[in-house]
């Protein structure tokens, strides 16, 4: 007779049937935990299941007050049709889902909540683990054997790794803001290392580590702890984890250590809807939109929106796209998905409205990519090419140059991705370079937007590490070079070096009098107007860059990436933007 999981238990509430803290035995012999929610009835269902790192009980509203509080500040819908009492951070609402005739499944990452084991963000074992979490949810008596993965951040970032792993009872997934390559999305922009991971952490991950027990928050609606039904020490809970903003330090260049960490789209082929945000830079965006140029799956669709991180994953706009999508690869209905146009893009304009417009490709089909020339004596930036060479020299570290065009004459189109090459040379052997292309009204005013996590957020970022300056030939394209990053190619002082340098995609429509521009720093984005009380207090916003920073003096010694640096423009140094400029229709 099997021994009796007291962890478990099965009960009715709230038109559900709840199981917590389901055992799934990974093929390690590690026991992961999910809670499961699933009609009353006998019928079976088709699966939404995450794994992921933020506490499977841990509750949204008091655990994410700031983002809660925007969410449905914006959204008051999201407080309509549900009690909102099973709202976790970045997944699917149980009580919205399961009257729709769904389980929803949500799994504990390996050494999170009630999951034993190591805590390694990011690492091989959770491809493995969702994979044989998924096989378990396609195999069970009240299942159709049919699941999709789905759910913003952390959560799209495991569909994808779920969809590379290829389990036989996945139908789909609808990674919802998530990246790809946790080396060049997340943790070293250009190969410079991101400060985000450490703040991320101690925010978001050993707070709920399987082991904290009683020192967590409990879950709400089960009276117990939120982190496991034991107690480790401190001691004990770190050596349980793998910190991974230290180990981003220590792997500066790419390799094994990053790829197994990774998403390959030529892997992906189940059918995906791929939903991006303009405002995402620095760590999600890049993902989504690579994911659907170079996934041979046949059925793929992207989404772009803007606006917050979270706020219209959870809305009724939001649930309403995802039910269409899951409803057709789920449960085969004939909804008129499978006509649905490949790209769905919400176009940005100035004044913060997002106009909904359909696409056949990605990049759009019909773009006009227009070279616009860096100008080093005038500090113009213009469809001619200078006639005279010039250089302007600027502090390595600072903030670097600011080149505008003149008044735009007619309304313009910028959606796309964004390519610079550059000319430079530096008094040291490396430099930093990070790119802002941004606008400013007839006033000149700098027009900012909400991002994804950030109220101050730019129309494009971009970023370089000299050294890593090596092309991947296979893979780059005129308006998106992909760099190696597995060689370092130190620079040669006062030599002139040519730099390609990927701007992320973005949308925006300008007036006619407007102007674009593009700064050349040596340091972050920092927004320099009056900051509102959301960006004051929101632990994620800084001046623009979402807590993507890029500081830590052990990965940029003065020594190496201070003095100065000087742009090359002209006839022998073609320094340009490459823009994505879209035709009036």
């Amino acid at each position: 007779m099997p021994e009796l999981d007291l962890h478990v238990h099965t009960e009715i509430r709230d038109g559900m049937r709840i199981t917590w803290n389901q055992p799934i035995r990974a093929r390690d012999g590690a026991v992961l935990r999910a809670d499961i929610f699933r009609p009353i009835g006998n019928d079976p269902c088709p699966v939404i299941l995450t794994l992921g790192m933020y506490g499977k009980g841990l509750s949204y509203q008091e655990s994410f007050t700031i983002q809660w509080d925007k969410m449905v500040e914006g959204y008051p819908d999201i407080l309509e049709g549900s009690t909102n009492k099973y709202q976790n951070w970045e997944v699917s609402d149980p009580e919205r889902w399961v009257p729709q005739g769904y389980a929803v499944m949500r799994v504990d990452s390996r050494g999170i909540g009630w999951s034993e084991g190591v805590l390694d963000p990011f690492g091989p074992n959770e491809e493995r683990d969702i994979h044989d979490s998924i096989e378990w949810a396609g195999t069970q008596p009240w299942s159709t054997g049919k699941v999709a993965v789905m759910g913003i951040s952390y959560y799209a970032i495991m569909a994808w790794r779920a969809a590379q792993s290829h389990p036989s009872h996945l139908a789909a997934v609808l990674p919802w803001e998530g990246l790809l390559d946790v080396y060049r999305d997340l943790s070293r922009h250009g190969g410079i290392l991101s400060e985000f991971t450490k703040l991320w952490a101690s925010k978001q991950a050993v707070t709920v580590q399987y082991g904290v027990g009683s020192r967590a928050k409990k879950n709400p609606n089960t009276g117990v702890s939120v982190a496991g039904p034991i107690d480790l020490s401190q001691e004990e809970l770190a050596r349980n984890r793998l910190d991974h903003f230290s180990a981003a330090l220590a792997h500066e260049m790419d390799g094994p250590w990053w790829r197994e960490r990774s998403t390959d789209a030529r892997n992906i082929t189940v059918p995906f809807l791929s939903s991006a945000n303009w405002g995402g830079q620095g760590i999600h965006p890049r993902g989504n939109f690579m994911a659907f140029t170079d996934s041979p799956s046949p059925q793929k669709w992207l989404e772009v929106h803007g606006e917050l991180h979270w706020s219209i994953y959870s809305a009724k706009v939001g649930m309403e796209l995802q039910q269409r999508f899951l409803d057709h690869f789920l449960k085969g209905k004939d909804n008129g998905w499978d006509r649905q146009p490949p790209v769905m893009l919400g176009i940005r304009h100035w004044d913060g409205r997002f106009v909904p417009r359909a696409e056949s490709a990605w990049p759009i089909s019909r773009t006009q990519w227009t070279r616009h020339y860096l100008h080093a004596d005038t500090q113009a930036l213009s469809t001619a090419l200078p006639t005279q060479s010039a250089g302007l020299e600027y502090e390595a570290l600072g903030d670097g140059l600011l080149f505008k065009t003149a008044p735009l004459e007619r309304e313009t189109e910028i959606t796309g991705p964004i390519a610079a090459t550059l000319h430079i040379s530096s008094s040291t052997a490396d430099a930093d370079l990070f790119l802002i292309v941004s606008a400013f009204d007839p006033e000149g005013n700098e027009l900012t937007f909400q991002g994804a996590l950030d109220p101050n957020t730019p129309i494009a970022q971009g970023w370089l590490r000299a050294s890593h300056r090596r092309l991947d030939a296979a893979r780059s394209k005129p308006w998106q070079p992909v760099h190696s990053h597995d060689v370092k190619e130190p620079l040669v002082p006062g030599e002139v070096h040519e730099l390609q340098i990927e701007i992320l995609p973005t949308c925006i429509v300008l007036p006619a009098g407007w102007r674009l521009s593009l700064a050349v720093r040596g340091k972050d984005y920092e927004y320099g107007g009056e900051l509102s009380e959301f960006a004051k207090t929101f632990h994620y916003a800084t001046k623009g860059t979402g807590g993507m920073t890029h500081n830590d003096a052990v990965d940029r010694p003065a020594a190496v990436f201070g003095g100065t640096v000087t742009l090359h423009t002209g006839p022998e140094h073609p320094s340009f933007v490459l823009l994505p400029v879209i035709p009036a229709a």
